[in-house]
């Protein structure tokens, strides 16, 4: 459930440059799909938004942001 609400996130955050079926089955980060750093940031605001998660942007923030699965296991965690 994590996953797909995330993807969709992702795909909201991308102005759909990136469909919430293309995070969900990505095998490279999202970067490299074409989130933009300004998608990292709407993507990192929708997180706190929607899951009340506080994103921290250095460091290993922007790695979990890059990889779907790992950002779900991160909220997941929580």
């Amino acid at each position: 459930m994590i996953r797909e609400r995330l993807a969709a996130l992702v795909a909201e955050s991308s102005d759909g440059a990136i469909s919430a079926h293309e995070a969900l089955t990505a095998t490279v980060p999202l970067t490299a799909l074409g989130l933009t750093s300004i998608g990292q940031l709407r993507l990192a605001d929708a997180i706190e938004t929607e899951f009340g998660v506080t994103v921290d942007l250095t460091g290993d923030g922007l790695d979990l942001l890059d990889d779907l699965d790992r950002l779900a296991g991160h909220l997941a965690g929580r």
